[in-house]
């Protein structure tokens, strides 16, 4: 464990970011099942259908096609809260919850960070749009939905329109995401690490410090991971971000273990 990590946790300025790996530990269904799904509802063959686009424009010719994302947004609801799943047998959500994290932002759009939080008896403000920013206070954590949320078809980022209209980082929700990055650390637990959000994200926070001219001041932020990247540590260290890898092979062991020891 890195001892700034500890540091940073141990002193209440870090900032938990929890990504699609976190909900995967449950046996959510992955992209690919996605597409699977958007191919046989258009009558494609799943494969030759995968190779016309992106999940985000191949979502996009779905929705002008459907008229609308809402069918597929009630299918993914279905599939991604199914009634066997129990999310108090997650040890990484159990973790997360009892965690000291006055923040938690995600880009998922499950209910799971919730509904541990529940089983747990731990208060939380969910924030999903700008209206839910009006009633918070510092008493209870907030857990932020960057990406929107299932009970708000509105608020989900998942065709390229949706996506490309995030990418300007001018959302009511993205000022306070820019307002607790800028006096914290980041913890990201469960992306990837080619993950382009996150990658656009501090690049614009490093040019946002540059203008300071106060860059030395920025906390460092950190992304766990399990698979070793020269290349990405590299690029990202650029932009504050300090890669820790693990050498356990299993990706939701050695998510746990390093939850484990960070939280003791």
């Amino acid at each position: 464990m890195k001892p700034e990590l500890k540091r940073a946790y141990d002193s209440g300025k870090l900032i938990l970011f929890a990504g699609a790996g976190v909900s995967r530990n449950l046996g959510l269904p992955e992209w690919h099942e996605l597409i699977t799904h958007l191919a046989h509802e258009l009558g494609y063959d799943p494969q030759i259908f995968n190779a016309y686009g992106t999940h985000l424009s191949l979502a996009e010719y779905y929705k002008q096609k459907k008229g609308s994302l809402g069918p597929l947004r009630s299918w993914m609801d279905r599939e991604w809260h199914r009634p066997d799943i129990d999310v108090r047998s997650s040890e990484i959500h159990t973790m997360i919850t009892q965690g000291d994290f006055s923040r938690i932002y995600t880009t998922n759009y499950d209910r799971w960070l919730e509904m541990a939080h529940d089983a747990h008896n731990v208060p939380y403000y969910k924030v999903a749009n700008a209206a839910d920013l009006v009633s918070l206070t510092e008493n209870r954590r907030h857990i932020i939905k960057l990406h929107g949320d299932f009970d708000d078809d509105t608020s989900i980022v998942l065709d390229e329109s949706s996506y490309f209209e995030r990418l300007y980082f001018d959302s009511p929700l993205d000022i306070k995401l820019t307002h607790d990055v800028m006096g914290n650390s980041v913890l990201f637990i469960g992306y990837s690490i080619s993950d382009f959000n996150i990658r656009l994200l501090f690049y614009r926070l490093t040019k946002i410090w540059g203008r300071t001219g106060l860059s030395s001041a920025r906390p460092t932020s950190y992304l766990f991971t399990n698979r070793t990247n020269p290349v990405a540590k590299e690029v990202l260290g650029q932009w504050g971000i300090e890669m820790i890898v693990s050498e356990e092979d299993n990706p939701r062991k050695a998510l746990g273990d390093f939850l484990a020891e960070l939280i003791a």
